[in-house]
């Protein structure tokens, strides 16, 4: 059963929470972490009705309707807090309670983190948890001097649009690079002429990100996913790819 939460009322201590849940069919063979985005700076509280959470929602769905026949729960968390936060990194610190969460729940499961936007930048901070076998960002922010030790062989897989004008797709191509240097497996993709919002081309880019998560997935050995002729997932997804 989905269940959505809004964000604790005014008087209550901030504390991180789910603003989506899918489950799978009985018991997962896998979970999906989904990160949204947010701001720069704000100690407001996060809460699954903001725009920054709603947008991935429909990614969030894509997700499951394309891999809960096989196993796969699909989670979206919820923060404390609407920002970053400069030192504090708020929602890294949320994506790792999220994370032991899953794992007190569903012991020894692989999770593929996904994130967008700040959402992205606490993926990549969190990727070196036990339990993450592969991340997905999408329009990540990403700053020089972000740390990329945590992603020494984590499989990595970045969308960026070339006329986001929030997030600076070249800044995510340098943290690429320098996670491949320390034998990160990583692609970084051009989605092409688009913006930062995944508004243009939305269908590509949910396609996008289910492929990429079942290809993680599939490396680490679940099986039943479905494969092409020449053995790997299916095809990557073309721009029309209904979701």
């Amino acid at each position: 059963m989905e269940t959505m939460r809004p964000a604790p009322p005014g008087g209550e201590a901030a504390e991180p929470g789910w603003a989506l849940r899918l489950p799978a069919t009985g018991d997962p063979r896998a979970v999906v972490l989904v990160l949204y985005g947010g701001k720069a700076v704000s100690h407001d509280r996060s809460s699954a009705r903001h725009l920054s959470a709603a947008r991935l929602v429909p990614v969030a769905r894509s997700l499951h309707r394309r891999l809960e026949p096989l196993g796969v729960e699909v989670r979206m968390l919820r923060y404390r807090y609407r920002g970053w936060n400069r030192a504090e990194a708020s929602p890294v610190s949320d994506a790792i309670w999220a994370l032991a969460q899953i794992r007190d729940e569903h012991p020894g499961l692989p999770v593929v983190l996904v994130g967008h936007s700040m959402g992205g930048r606490a993926a990549l901070r969190a990727a070196g948890d036990p339990s993450v076998v592969g991340v997905v960002a999408l329009a990540p922010w990403c700053e020089r001097g972000d740390p990329v030790d945590q992603l020494t062989g984590q499989r990595l897989r970045i969308l960026h649009g070339s006329r986001d004008r929030w997030t600076d797709p070249r800044a995510s191509q340098a943290l690429a690079a320098a996670a491949e240097a320390l034998g990160a497996d990583v692609r970084w993709t051009d989605m092409g002429p688009v913006g930062h919002f995944m508004l243009r081309r939305a269908r590509h880019w949910s396609a996008m990100t289910a492929y990429l998560v079942r290809d993680a997935l599939l490396a680490v050995g679940l099986d039943g996913m479905p494969r092409s002729a020449s053995g790997r997932t299916e095809d990557v997804p073309s721009a029309n790819d209904q979701v």
